[in-house]
């Protein structure tokens, strides 16, 4: 999940959160003691600093199947027609449901996209996790190990046909096939095998023929989709709202070619692709609204370019000219060095926002090629958190971060091994000691960042930091574009780079073991470090099989305290927040906090 862009596939398990998650279920809500906000205070529309922490897990709830009916509540004084113009930096490396695991794909896909379940946002940024495709948010029996959804009435394809639990079914057993790695993998996993040895229940997904037994996962007639997982998740409902659990139709899956033309479910579809520079989405005419808890179809089309640095979409949102007041972005922020202009600029007040994230940046260290842990003790003192933090934006782009949890982490404790409070700008004198001790001293470090206006600067800040440590630093700039592949390969050629993460929900089983469990290093996935410490790997089973998740919590905590202390496979760097402008000509646009980006789903042209 850019400051803002989620890193990708969280192979995870997430067994041991039945007993409280359960019950928490059966009320209604998700019950999971509320952390203290990760910065600022009051209102979004503050001259600086997010307003309250909505990505906290207090902030989270179950709806009934009345809140999973649609259609949306209106947005007041929303009009339909007109074209919204969105403006991104990064090109989208995808557009298959099954493969997004980013944020700004994230929002994207939530307009021609619809899943099992998903997020209704209310208006002070309440999330309720509802039916989307599903009558609602699932029903559990055998101890929280199988799971019924029932589909609505109505729904269909943008082509009028109908979707049908075969086309859910199939949606699933696609991520079986070896070309479906960078999006989440729950619910396979769960119903199949940890890691990656879910895929060998149906390596070819299911495209010769085959399909996973109705023990596994049935669908008894066209309405019904049963999930027979081989261990309790009683947050399932949670797992069925990623992207990838939604309805593919078998006759126009064409696999990889499948990123550039998904066949659409929700209120718009692909009208005209050009990769890596534009995409466009009309109106899908045969979405009923009735259907649908969350989306809107207002506006005529959506017209997204890609290319846009921060400086450049600001500058256009800030001078608010022509078509640019129908414009907004997903997850482009204002750019840093325009913070103060936005603020003061009087007619931004009410077309702007700034939001606590989920999102952590770390700076990652390449363990297979930085193998010594002084070396990466020592890059952890130096590294200048506070300094790093100024460049994205300051006090707009989130706070010094301590340790490796985001503060919206059920049992999040403010610790801080390496002193970033109190140096936010590095400790080169410790860090020396460090390299000294390890004979290191002279230590080359390829760091690798992408070729953002924004990274560029932070590149500068990291390498004199270093440099003042005693390291010697190659600096290899990636293309944008590129840059979420390049350092998700295994065997890339870098020993540090950023990366950041936000949790799929607020519990820490959505964090640790994705980054940090050896057991899920593959091309494409978010072990980012390369940690492989069978002692780690051990902890989190153990920790996993806690079934009370507030015992689960501390414990979290701790082996992510003691993974930044002993193995180091990174530093955090800051906790994300979402500076927003947009044009004004354009309404209902607001903070979508799950994703931590904008909300396209009600956006209308005045």
């Amino acid at each position: 999940m850019t400051p803002t862009t989620k890193p990708t596939t969280g192979p995870l398990r997430s067994r041991g959160r039945l007993a409280a998650a359960a019950a928490a279920l059966a009320s209604g809500a998700l019950v999971l003691s509320a952390c203290s906000s990760g910065g600022g205070g009051g209102g979004g529309d503050k001259s600086a600093g997010p307003g309250t922490d909505k990505n906290a897990s207090a902030n989270y709830s179950i709806g009934t199947k009345e809140d999973s009916a649609g259609p949306a509540p209106e947005v007041p004084g929303a009009k339909k027609g007109g074209t919204v113009g969105v403006l991104q930096r990064d090109a989208f490396v995808h557009l298959d449901p099954g493969q997004i695991y980013y944020n700004d794909m994230l929002a994207n896909q939530m307009l021609y996209n619809r899943t099992l379940t998903s997020y209704k946002v209310d208006d002070k940024g309440k999330v309720k996790i509802v039916g989307d495709l599903a009558t609602d948010a699932g029903t559990s029996s055998d101890g929280g190990k199988t799971w019924k959804f029932t589909l609505k009435d109505g729904l269909k394809f943008e082509d009028g046909s109908p979707i049908t639990s075969k086309d859910v079914r199939w949606s699933i057993e696609r991520l079986y096939a070896a070309f479906e790695t960078d999006g989440p993998q729950y619910i396979p996993q769960w119903l199949s095998g940890d890691g990656t040895a879910f895929r060998k229940a149906l390596p070819d997904g299911p495209y010769k023929g085959a399909h996973l037994p109705a023990s596994v996962l049935d669908t008894p007639d066209d309405k019904t989709i049963v999930f027979h997982f081989r261990q309790p998740h009683a947050d399932t409902p949670f797992a069925t709202a990623m992207p990838n659990i939604g309805a593919v139709k078998a006759e126009k899956d064409t696999q990889r070619k499948y990123d550039n033309a998904p066949f659409a479910s929700g209120p718009y579809k692909v009208g005209d692709y050009k990769v890596g520079k534009s995409l466009t989405l009309v109106r899908n005419e045969h979405w009923d609204a009735k259907t649908d808890p969350i989306r809107h179809q207002y506006a005529d089309r959506f017209e997204i370019s890609f290319g846009h640095q921060y400086a450049d979409s600001t500058r256009r949102y800030l001078a608010d000219q022509g078509g640019d007041k129908n414009t907004l972005s997903f997850s482009n922020a204002v750019a840093p060095e325009m913070t103060e202009k936005v603020l003061g600029q009087a007619d931004t007040k009410a077309r702007r926002f700034v939001e606590i994230q989920p999102y952590v940046d770390y700076i990652s260290f390449n363990m297979d090629r930085l193998k010594d842990v002084g070396v990466r003790k020592a890059l952890a003192y130096a590294m200048p958190n506070g300094q790093i933090l100024q460049q994205v934006g300051g006090a707009t782009a989130g706070v010094v971060a301590t340790n490796l949890l985001s503060p919206a982490m059920d049992g999040y404790r403010p610790t801080d091994p390496f002193g970033k409070k109190d140096k936010p700008a590095g400790d080169p004198e410790k860090a020396r000691e460090l390299l000294k001790a390890a004979g290191k001293e002279g230590q080359e470090i390829v760091y690798a960042y992408a070729n953002t206006d924004i990274q560029q600067k932070v590149s500068v800040v990291v390498t004199q930091a270093l440099e003042r440590a005693g390291f010697k630093v190659q600096k290899k700039e990636i293309d944008a574009n590129t840059w979420r592949t390049a350092i998700a390969e295994v065997k890339n050629k870098f020993d540090i780079y950023r990366t950041s993460w936000g949790a799929d929900w607020p519990v820490a089983s959505t964090v640790v073991p994705p980054l940090f469990d050896g057991r899920q290093i593959a091309d494409g996935s978010q072990n980012y470090g390369h940690l492989d410490n069978a002692a780690v790997n051990k902890e989190i089973d153990r920790i996993n099989a806690i079934a009370d998740v507030k015992k689960a919590a501390p414990e979290w905590q701790k082996l992510a305290d003691k993974i930044l202390t002993e193995d180091v496979p990174g530093v955090p760097t800051f906790y994300n927040t979402q500076f927003s402008l947009w044009g004004s000509n354009l309404g209902g646009v607001r903070y979508q906090p799950v994703y931590g980006t904008v909300d396209p789903t009600g956006v209308y042209v005045k």
